[in-house]
């Protein structure tokens, strides 16, 4: 094969035979646009606003892995059933972080980084989330959540958000898009590709035409195929230049690598350059604050992505889950110092007023503690809404220890209503569209 002569490779090749991104997971950027050199232009040089679509605001998504246990997150300290039903690991009353006096709820004694969020308005708590018919199993909850269908049917949610307000896709009957109307001409790489921190792009970036970008280290999300063999070198560095100063739109292998190639190089450049920089803030040496530092830094470099998405494991606290110390408070710990120096970085650079965060979890916990002093999969748990722009405080009643569905929480609130909320407040989409039905949107955002 002649390495030199872009017309030898294909597209499997070209995928799979070392010309690619080096990451433990990754995703290669959006490349249909009408041709490469569009491509770079917008890329490069700023990207030009879209009609309809306000590109100032930005979500990031945090994701509790493994079924946080919402009982000894927002503690209803004021309810005997709590202390009934957990002897072994329930918060003690006098070292709960207390919310509302009044309702007798509170935070684990060891979130005092997002009590001062609370504190300050920056944070808001949303009780009793859950959906209709609840599935226990993380794989197919996750699905749930990241579809948004009780089904675990389709596209990502915030990959049909994006598709439907940024790429141009027809919508069917359903509100996802419909496959049979393409996307109109030059709108696919209206913005950046949605972001993911970790080994694995999440279903919920996963759209029809939105191919979100993924990666754990940003050293990483580089071709490596000089790595591999030197004679890659001169053929890939020759597929961006010829891209570079293409002007064709065809549909060749030779085309193929070249959009793709290049879009690949640009985002690789400009994320591992924007990621370089020193930090304003110092945030906690843990993995989600690892996470949430590279997405600041990517905010504060200007990228045009839209959605962000990170995630902190560990919460399947089957055993020695603890009560006011122990393994879930120091991931509570974590979680909550955190958000508060993301929010410290955003406010240094000018850009928290941009930046709504939500947090969730596939399930929440039982109520009662099982006998290795932990708790199995349940259902309702809080959610968290972060930011200057968010309906601070308490939203929501918290569920009944008493009235139970066979010893799980009965939902207050569809988890869809949330999605409703912030997609239609800060996003100015048409929650209908992306969720395929109406679902009346819960108020996350404060009014003007």
């Amino acid at each position: 094969m002649d390495l030199h002569n872009s017309q030898a490779f294909t597209r499997r090749k070209f995928l799979y035979g070392g010309l690619t991104l080096a990451s433990t997971a990754w995703t290669i950027p959006a490349f249909l646009g009408s041709s490469a050199d569009a491509m770079a232009g917008m890329l490069a040089d700023g990207l030009s606003s879209t009609p309809g679509v306000d590109e100032d605001r930005i979500l990031v998504v945090v994701q509790l892995g493994g079924g946080n246990d919402g009982l000894n997150t927002v503690i209803p300290y004021g309810m005997d059933a709590y202390y009934k039903a957990r002897a072994g690991i329930g918060v003690r009353q006098n070292e709960v972080l207390k919310l509302t006096e009044a309702d007798g709820i509170g935070l684990h004694t060891r979130m005092t980084a997002l009590k001062e969020l609370y504190d300050n308005g920056l944070a808001s708590v949303i009780q009793g989330v859950g959906y209709p018919n609840p599935d226990r199993s993380h794989f197919k909850s996750m699905d749930i959540w990241q579809t948004a269908d009780r089904d675990a049917t389709g596209d990502g949610w915030l990959g049909r958000y994006i598709d439907n307000e940024c790429c141009g896709y027809g919508k069917g009957e359903s509100g996802k898009p419909d496959g049979s109307k393409k996307p109109a001409a030059g709108l696919m790489t209206a913005i950046d590709p949605p972001i993911a921190i970790g080994r694995t792009a999440p279903l919920a970036l996963q759209g029809r035409a939105t191919k979100p970008v993924s990666f754990e280290s940003a050293d990483l999300f580089r071709w490596s195929g000089e790595d591999i063999h030197e004679a890659l070198k001169e053929p890939y560095h020759d597929l961006n230049r010829r891209g570079a100063s293409a002007n064709s739109s065809g549909d060749t292998n030779a085309d193929f690598l070249m959009r793709t190639a290049l879009d690949a190089q640009i985002s690789s450049d400009k994320i591992r350059k924007a990621v370089g920089q020193k930090s304003l803030v110092n945030y906690p040496g843990n993995e989600l604050g690892r996470q949430l530092q590279m997405v600041g830094a990517m905010i504060r470099a200007g990228l045009k992505t839209r959605v962000y998405y990170v995630t902190l494991g560990g919460f399947d606290t089957h055993s020695g889950q603890g009560g006011a110390q122990g393994r879930h408070g120091n991931l509570l710990a974590n979680f909550a110092d955190s958000i508060k120096a993301f929010y410290a970085d955003l406010k240094a650079q000018g850009n928290d007023q941009r930046v709504l965060t939500m947090s969730f979890s596939e399930f929440g916990r039982r109520v009662a503690q099982n006998a290795s002093g932990g708790t199995d999969h349940g259902t309702a748990a809080p959610m968290f809404l972060f930011g200057p722009m968010i309906r601070p405080g308490v939203i929501g009643s918290h569920p009944s220890l008493t009235d139970l569905d066979q010893g799980d929480l009965k939902y207050l609130i569809d988890f869809r209503s949330v999605y409703a909320g912030v997609l239609e407040q800060w996003l100015k989409a048409d929650s209908k569209q992306v969720l395929g039905e109406t679902f009346k949107p819960v108020v996350v955002v404060k009014k003007a």
